[in-house]
C-alpha cells in the first residue's frame, strides 16, 4: 500500500513539473528568475489584474500562472493564462491584440512587439512584457525567443477556430469572439462577428436546434415588422434602429446572419451567403 502511495505522489509530482515547464527564464540566455512565482484563480485575480480582470474573467478564464525574469536592470513578465476552451483564449488573443499589426504563426497566432509578446495555442493565452524598458528600446528578438520556445512546451490546438472560417473574406477587416452579447442583443449570449467594410456578421452556438429555436423566436418577438426569410430552417429581416438592415437565420444549433446594412434585402441576400458556409 505504500509503495502504491509513494508511486502516486511521485506521478503527481511528475505531471505537476510537466505542467511548468514553459515557465523558465533560462529560455534566453542571460536571463533569471526573480521572485517566486504566481498563481491565481477567478477568486482572486483582482488582486493582481485590479481593473482589468473583468477582461480576462469574460473570456471563461480558469486559472493563471506567472513568473517575473530579470537580466541586469531589465525585468521582463510572463503569464500564461487558462481559459475554459480553446476559442474562449483565441477571444482573449484577439481582443488585446493590435488590429494594426500582423499576426505572427506562433501557435494559433501571436504578435511580437518592441516591448511586449503574446501568443494563444490550445486554452492558453500568453502575455510577455518588459515592464522598465526605456520608451525607444527595442526587445523583440527576447521576446520572440521566449514566445518560440514557450509554445514548444505548450499543448493544444495551433489552428484557429473553425467558425471563423464560415465566414466570407471579401471585404474582411475583422473577426473576432464576442463573449456576451452579440451585436448588442442579450438574448445572443456568445458567439463571433466579422466586420466588414459594409456591415457586419455573426455566427452563434446554441446548446441544441430546440433552444436555438426558443431564441429565434425571443428575437422575432424583439423586432416590431419583421418579414420571414426562406434560409435554413427559420429567417427574418428586418430594418431596426441601431442595427439598420438585419437579417437572423436559424441553422441546426446556430443563429447566424447579417446587419448594418442598408436595408433588409442587403442583409438577406448576404446572409443566404453565409448560411450555404455554416455546416
Amino acid at each position: 500500500m505504500k509503495a502504491v502511495f509513494l508511486l502516486m505522489t511521485l506521478l503527481c509530482a511528475t505531471g505537476a513539473a510537466g505542467a511548468q515547464e514553459y515557465l523558465d527564464c533560462h529560455f534566453v540566455p542571460g536571463w533569471e528568475q526573480t521572485g517566486a512565482k504566481r498563481e491565481y484563480t477567478p477568486d482572486n485575480l483582482y488582486d493582481y489584474k485590479d481593473g482589468g480582470a473583468e477582461g480576462y474573467l469574460v473570456f471563461s478564464f480558469v486559472h493563471m500562472q506567472g513568473i517575473d525574469c530579470k537580466s541586469g536592470p531589465r525585468t521582463l513578465s510572463i503569464d500564461v493564462s487558462e481559459m475554459a476552451d480553446p476559442d474562449s483564449a483565441y477571444g482573449m488573443f484577439s481582443a488585446n491584440r493590435d488590429p494594426n499589426l500582423p499576426v505572427t504563426k506562433i501557435g494559433m497566432g501571436g504578435q511580437i512587439q518592441s516591448q511586449s509578446a503574446s501568443f494563444v495555442k490550445g486554452k492558453y493565452y500568453v502575455e510577455i512584457v518588459v515592464t522598465d524598458a526605456g520608451p525607444d528600446s527595442n526587445y523583440t528578438t527576447v521576446l520572440g525567443g521566449f514566445a518560440a520556445k514557450m509554445q514548444a512546451r505548450i499543448e493544444g490546438r495551433e489552428t484557429v477556430p473553425e467558425t471563423l472560417q464560415w465566414f466570407p473574406q471579401d471585404n474582411l477587416t475583422s473577426a473576432r469572439l464576442i463573449p456576451e452579447s452579440v451585436l448588442g442583443l442579450r438574448l445572443l449570449k456568445r458567439g463571433y462577428v466579422a466586420k466588414y467594410r459594409q456591415g457586419q456578421a455573426f455566427i452563434v452556438l446554441e446548446s441544441s436546434p430546440e433552444s436555438a429555436a426558443e431564441v429565434m423566436k425571443k428575437l422575432r418577438e424583439r423586432f416590431a415588422g419583421a418579414t420571414p426569410a426562406q434560409i435554413g430552417d427559420e429567417a427574418f429581416q428586418v430594418k431596426a434602429q441601431y442595427l439598420d438592415g438585419v437579417c437572423i437565420f436559424r441553422k441546426g444549433r446556430y443563429l447566424a446572419g447579417y446587419a448594418n446594412l442598408p436595408d433588409a434585402q442587403s442583409a438577406t441576400a448576404q446572409a443566404a451567403q453565409l448560411a450555404t458556409r455554416i455546416p
